[in-house]
């Protein structure tokens, strides 16, 4: 399977070691950084794919990291929600301020009138 025709998605990654010319996708990556996390043997993995022991930490690693950021991520960060509801006040706010001031520089009913006594 050639890099410019990935995979479907559900569709199984072939195995084993690449022809010449063929890169590692992101697919045949992450299946073997799974293979490694479900506790497959190093040594094993590496004299199968032809790939060298570090080069696979290395890939388990990243896996590892990638995992770790996702998790991390907040959903409804209560902070954040506070700061944009305070944000879209102050342009509320704003804006009628400049609704206010634009009225009350111009003759209508709130402009500044003298009184006729």
């Amino acid at each position: 399977m050639s890099e410019k025709n990935p995979p479907a998605e559900g569709q199984l990654v072939p195995f084993g070691p690449l022809l010449p010319g063929q890169r590692w996708s992101l697919a045949r990556k992450r299946e073997v950084a799974l293979r490694l996390l479900r506790g497959e043997p190093l040594d094993a993995l590496s004299r199968e794919l032809g790939v060298e022991i570090y080069r696979l930490e290395k890939w388990r690693d990243r896996a590892l990291s990638g995992m770790d950021a996702g998790l991390k991520e907040r959903e409804g960060d209560p902070v954040a929600e506070q700061l944009d509801a305070a944000m879209r006040r102050i342009g509320e706010l704003s804006m009628e301020n400049e609704l206010l001031r634009g009225r009350i520089e111009r003759p209508g009913p709130l402009a500044g009138r003298r009184s006729k006594r």
